[in-house]
């Protein structure tokens, strides 16, 4: 095992000054009783009761959550199917193309990735709302969850699926009984990404959004173009709060998940 050195202590406490310090400094500021944010005037937790009276901030949430919920669903299922496909269907024809468009948002810069959706949604005379936002996540995430789906298929076994269906299960029962309780953690942690990503996403949403269909990540643009104001730094650490508590439990599900299915992949060899 190799010792802590200075220089590793340095480097790491550096790191997490760079990654955190600037969250550390935004939270401490949403508490400041001045509103100017730079200038600390005494603790006081107004702001988070103004933002609470801010029509335009929660209608942007409210409309934010809905896509970000419903495009992660969508891309979920879809990015699972085409993970099946690509580690079980083996070579067909197509497949060169098929896992290069699924793949192609990856790498893809989201103006790109934007411009092209609204080329496509003013041709084919779609007007533009929350139902264009949710396609266009849709579109980008799902290559996210086909990746850690992906990586997931490839090292189950396929034995306990063949095993169910010499036991009477159809192709459809073994998927559902045996192959998703034991990917579950992969398409959940799939989920969470895609549901991040929505929730973070301004690009794409700023190409794709329309009047009556501003997100969250549109509003704060907008709104911090004129200065940031403290209602701002009381919606961020309410956001950085619920994105920590959402990751400490979905780290607890997928480790409970996860010693599950050790512990019925052992019984099932041991059967």
């Amino acid at each position: 095992m190799r010792r802590l050195t200075g220089f590793n202590v340095i480097s790491l406490t550096l790191g997490f000054a760079f990654l955190y310090l600037p969250m550390i400094i935004l939270i401490t500021y949403s508490f400041n009783s001045s509103k100017l944010v730079t200038v600390w005037a005494g603790f006081s937790t107004k702001w988070y009761g103004e933002l609470l009276q801010n029509e335009a901030f929660l209608d942007a949430a409210w409309v934010t959550v809905q896509v970000a919920v419903v495009s992660s669903t969508i891309a979920t299922v879809l990015g699972t199917m085409a993970a099946l496909v690509l580690v079980r269907a083996g070579r067909f024809p197509g497949r060169t193309l098929f896992s290069g468009m699924i793949y192609a948002p990856l790498v893809m810069p989201e103006v790109i990735t934007g411009l092209s959706l609204l080329l496509l949604f003013i041709g084919i005379g779609l007007d533009r709302g929350i139902f264009t936002i949710i396609l266009a996540h849709t579109t980008f995430s799902m290559c996210f969850v086909s990746v850690v789906v992906s990586s997931r298929l490839m090292t189950f076994d396929e034995s306990l699926e063949e095993a169910a269906l010499d036991l009477g299960c159809s192709s459809f029962q073994a998927f559902r009984l045996v192959t998703l309780p034991i990917i579950a953690p992969a398409v959940i942690s799939g989920w969470l990404l895609a549901f991040t990503l929505s929730l973070d996403d301004l690009v794409i949403a700023s190409f794709t959004a329309g009047p009556s269909s501003t997100t969250l990540p549109i509003k704060i643009w907008s709104s911090i173009r004129l200065g940031v104001s403290p209602e701002i730094n009381a919606l961020s650490t309410i956001m950085i709060a619920i994105v920590a508590v959402g990751v400490i439990t979905a780290s607890l599900i997928t480790k409970r998940a996860s010693l599950r299915q050790q512990a019925d992949e052992r019984a099932a060899v041991r059967a």
